[in-house]
């Protein structure tokens, strides 16, 4: 080790410096990221501090000798980090720390010479009134921001890239601003178009693109960390897309940052609050919620509240205000007083339980005058188709009113079970009478699986009793307390197809809650069997209902699926199944509580009655827009939001984090923000009291660190990095910025332009800094390896929903419907064979199966493969930046995944469709414009066209593989041999390099 030591100072004498220091050294450029290594043992956390010396304060660090202003030779600071004794020398060998470089102490030694000037960090200092700075190449500079980066060109003496050409910038800005590609049409336009203002035409028009608001909101749903389920091992579904809708709503409106941040932190908090602001709080309700037995529901909710206030400094101010939770922060200035006052806005809130607090709101109403008007509208619609419907089910149901079914004159078969168990893994005991008696360990809101095996030659109807027993709440036959349940939907799968039912009968049913309801594919109805005071009909007691098939089917081995979504423990306790080859008989004349309901004038019908037509109308209405694609229009959809206690809970600081350990003694806190970063503002805060009180400080002008945090991660999502690369850190231990004088510029601009994204949007992309070419130069490599002085852009690729969106744009089959609930595309098989709960994935089907990747549905504890590939984060906490890797399994995913084959036949067959005379050569220069954006080059479409060539050949050697890869219907459009080759190009394609990257 001392040799290591000898030669170190060696090197330090012997070595000319490798760059002259500042001629005026500033403590926060220069100085304070040296120092960051000291402040572990020398900063503010005192459970490791050294020798009781703190180098982050000027007066510590001068009253122990470390620094002796204007005498470096003095200074212990100088003596340590150039010692040759490893006992003495700084950072010690224990630390693991790298050894200050020549530079640094060069630095550190004119520091100490010019009197050692301290200054507060840089991010919570207020913002520098810097001015654009002038530039000899006037011509160069488009846009301010090109000021400030070009004078760092010239002082370094580095010339910038030329513009990338136009069919790349392009492919850049559309892919950037919208996440899809431009069509070959619109690269066509833009390159005929001689205008000066050709380019800011462009930028015009996708910034006005409905498109804009999905591109942008993937970005800031990685940060609201949005997911559509629960998380943990349950991770069951939750309902969230509403929030994930106001969102692209809010971004294509331009809605201001200010109101952004005050409507998601605190829009039920506001005068009147409409639904759309009270959907906004869904911000954070996307955290995580424990489903398992035995969970302390005290500790999840601290648990939340303190995600949100974690969230919160990360989203906002750019600070690990988490590391605060079990004490004081061990570098920058949040003592552990000041979290738990920042965690004490979010200790209020009333979502408790499982469900959470919910708003209904209708998903056309986002926010605006103009946008409910538009809902207005929808429901005008809506009222017409139903007057219709109502006049056409009244004549029907009047026409085939028929008695209920002799169930008893039908020969039932005992179900042979085969095996049985619960999506939640709870089991069954087989009784001697062939009934299930659940074991009562699911979840609340459980699915049972049942398979069984038949002899029967046919199975025409299945018969479902639900029978009671002393182990069940007042003897079932429900696990409610009252021994009701709530069958949401009965499920019956043959041959790994779900089978139709005709009919429904029950020997009784709740009102409102008819056996219908089982088979009506919709979570919120369902069968109960509840019974009013004095009905003769008993609640606890056996009952049984009779599943009639539209068509029977010959099955061996058939599978049953009871679902129970509604409400909390309302299952099925104990039941039996059985099937029968015919149907039952009709015996009786029925009571039809909707036909009843029609036959009455809509005014002069009860509520319940009115409650049972529209609950009707909205399940078939719901059919006919998912069949069409447009199901998003008027359908409503309950949403967990904040609220507010009526009487704020007490906070106490937690010692070490511990939720059973509230400092009493210190007594109840107030809720505060942090102080360090309050210093910026010109006068004291005014108190607070709730999240408005805070999200109002959050967006003050005089707080630094919100704009800096939001356009420093704007800047970062065009250019790679940001100006501040730790963009999730803006503390003492993280980097300094590369030009601080344009982030303080950008952010001032930010809040004068009425905190308009897009306004920073046009200044990013319209200047020359953003439209370089991204070509790797070898002055570069030598001299900004790294680029960090912007002398040309980033290739960057693209994330995963970005790649799928762009290949469904090549392939013609994008469905760029906006919003709605989330959706399933085709996926491996297998995906939730580890999870505590097996989902059930049915791919959708017609353009739901086509639409952009951000609506994918995604479980948290088995995400969608495609994006996790891709580096998607699993979103348990909220992501600033995605990383990027590179790994074999991308390159099998593009070739090999079902929906990226899928996709592939989709692009073979608009290749087929546009040139249906066309030569191979002719169709391939095709797929790259739609593909690329471009012509190929000479040699590629060489190479191209021979693998296609060669494919056909051997696709022609065996037609079973042809058909397999063409598929049924592009087989159709040319031979299969032919059609398969195409296939196998538009996967190579899809497979380069140049298509998953943003040149």
């Amino acid at each position: 080790m001392r040799y290591r030591f000898f030669f170190y100072a060696l090197l330090t004498a012997a070595t000319p410096l490798l760059a002259e220091p500042p001629e005026k050294v500033r403590f926060n450029e220069h100085v304070r990221p040296i120092l960051s290594t000291c402040f572990y043992c020398h900063g503010p956390d005192e459970e490791h501090r050294a020798a009781k010396l703190r180098l982050d304060v000027r007066d510590s660090a001068v009253k122990k000798g470390a620094i002796v202003p204007g005498k470096p030779d003095e200074s212990e600071l100088l003596a340590r980090v150039l010692s040759q004794d490893p006992d003495d020398v700084m950072p010690p060998p224990k630390v693991k720390k790298p050894l200050l470089t020549a530079d640094e102490v060069a630095i550190l030694r004119r520091w100490i010479e010019q009197g050692a000037e301290y200054e507060g960090h840089w991010a919570f200092q207020p913002l520098r009134n810097d001015v654009p700075p002038t530039v000899k190449d006037t011509k160069w500079c488009a846009t301010p921001v090109d000021n400030f980066i070009h004078a760092r060109l010239e002082q370094e003496g580095v010339a910038a890239s030329p513009e990338a050409d136009r069919a790349t910038l392009l492919r850049r800005v559309s892919l950037d601003l919208t996440g899809l590609l431009p069509t070959p049409e619109e690269v066509d336009a833009f390159l005929k178009d001689t205008s000066p203002k050709a380019y800011e035409t462009v930028v015009n028009r996708l910034l006005a693109s409905k498109h804009y608001g999905e591109r942008w909101g993937r970005h800031w749903l990685d940060q609201a960390r949005y997911a559509d389920s629960n998380g943990y091992s349950i991770d069951s579904a939750r309902l969230m897309w509403p929030y994930r809708d106001w969102v692209i709503a809010a971004l294509n409106a331009d809605m201001p940052f200010d109101r952004f941040t005050i409507e998601q932190l605190a829009g039920d908090l506001l005068p009147g609050a409409t639904k759309a602001q009270k959907v906004a709080t869904g911000f954070h309700r996307n955290t995580l919620i424990n489903e398992e037995g035995g969970v302390d529901a005290e500790q999840m909710r601290i648990e939340a509240a303190m995600d949100r206030t974690a969230t919160t400094g990360t989203v906002w101010l750019g600070l690990t205000v988490g590391c605060a939770q079990c004490h004081t922060h061990k570098f920058d200035p949040i003592p552990h007083r000041e979290y738990y006052q920042l965690y004490s806005f979010f200790n209020s809130t009333t979502d408790v339980n499982t469900r959470g607090t919910t708003v209904k709101v209708a998903v056309g109403e986002m926010f605006g005058q103009k946008v409910e008007s538009q809902a207005v509208a929808i429901d005008a619609e809506r009222m017409k188709r139903q007057a219709v419907w109502e006049k056409a089910e009244l004549a029907r149901l009047s026409r085939e009113a028929a008695p209920p079914p002799d169930t008893a004159a039908v020969k039932w078969t005992p179900a042979h079970y085969v095996e049985y168990d619960t999506a939640s893994n709870a089991s069954f005991r087989l009784l001697d009478d062939n009934s299930l008696l659940s074991d009562g360990r699911g979840s609340f809101n459980d699915t049972y699986r049942v398979s069984a095996s038949t002899t029967l030659k046919q199975v025409a109807a299945v018969r479902l009793r639900t029978l009671t027993d002393d182990s069940l709440p007042n003897h079932g036959p429900g696990m409610a307390r009252n021994g009701n349940f709530v069958l949401t939907d009965f499920e019956l799968i043959a041959d790994g197809q779900d089978v139709a039912f005709a009919q429904a009968y029950a020997d009784h049913a709740q009102p409102e809650y008819p056996v219908s309801a089982a088979i009506d594919d919709d979570p919120k109805t369902g069968w109960a069997i509840n019974t009013a005071k004095g009905a003769r009909t008993r609640m606890n007691a056996d009952h049984e209902a009779v599943f009639v098939l539209a068509k029977p089917v010959q099955a061996r081995t058939l599978e049953v699926k009871l679902h129970h979504d509604l409400n909390q423990n309302y299952l099925i306790g104990r039941f039996a199944l059985e099937f029968s080859e015919s149907s039952p008989k009709v015996a009786q004349a029925p009571g039809n509580d909707l036909l009843a309901a029609l036959r009455i004038t809509p005014a002069k019908r009860s509520r319940g009655q009115k409650k049972i037509v529209e609950t009707a109308f909205a399940r078939v209405d719901s059919k006919r827009k998912k069949a069409s694609g447009t199901d998003i229009d008027a359908s409503t959809a309950e949403q967990m939001v904040m609220e507010e206690l009526p009487q704020p809970r007490e906070t106490f600081l937690l010692q070490r984090g511990d939720f059973l350990r509230p400092d009493k003694q210190l007594g109840a806190l107030q809720p505060g923000v942090i102080a360090a970063v309050n210093a910026a503002f010109r006068e004291p805060a005014e108190s607070f009291t709730n999240r408005l009180d805070l999200a109002r400080w959050l967006v003050s002008p005089e707080n630094p660190l919100t704009p800096r945090v939001t356009v420093n991660r704007l800047w970062m999502h065009y250019f790679g990095r940001g100006l501040v690369e730790t963009e999730d850190d803006f503390g003492t231990q993280g980097s300094m910025p590369t030009h601080p004088g344009l982030l303080d510029w950008l952010s001032r601009e930010f809040i004068r332009s009425g905190w308009s994204m897009k306004v920073m949007h046009r200044l990013i992309v319209m200047s020359a800094t953003y439209r370089q070419a991204s070509l790797a130069r070898q002055d570069l490599l030598e001299r900004d390896p790294r680029n960090l002085l912007l002398a040309r852009q980033e290739r960057l690729r693209v994330e995963g929903e970005i790649i799928r969106d762009a290949a469904l744009c090549a392939s013609g089959l994008l469905n760029p419907t906006i919003g709605g609930p989330s959706v399933r595309p085709p996926q491996p098989d297998g995906v939730f064979v580890f999870t505590q709960t097996k989902k059930t994935w049915t791919p959708s089907t017609g353009a739901n199966r086509f639409r952009r990747g951000m609506y994918t549905l995604f479980y948290r504890s088995a995400p969608y493969p495609l994006l996790t590939t891709f580096d998607a984060p699993n979103f348990q906490v909220s992501c600033t930046r995605r990383p990027r890797s590179d790994t074999p399994l991308q390159s099998l995913t593009l070739a090999n995944d079902p929906a990226f084959l899928e996709i592939a036949q989709g692009f073979a067959a608009r290749l087929l469709r546009e040139l249906p005379q066309g030569t191979l050569d002719e169709r391939l220069r095709r797929a790259f414009r739609l593909a690329l954006g471009r012509d190929p080059a000479s040699n590629e479409l060489a190479l191209l066209s021979g693998y296609t060539h060669a494919q056909s050949a051997d696709f022609a050697q065996d037609p079973d593989a042809a058909r397999a890869v063409a598929g049924p219907e592009l087989a159709k459009s040319a031979t299969p041999a032919e059609a398969a080759a195409l296939v196998a190009a538009a996967r190579v394609l899809f497979n380069t390099d140049n298509f998953i990257t943003r040149e």
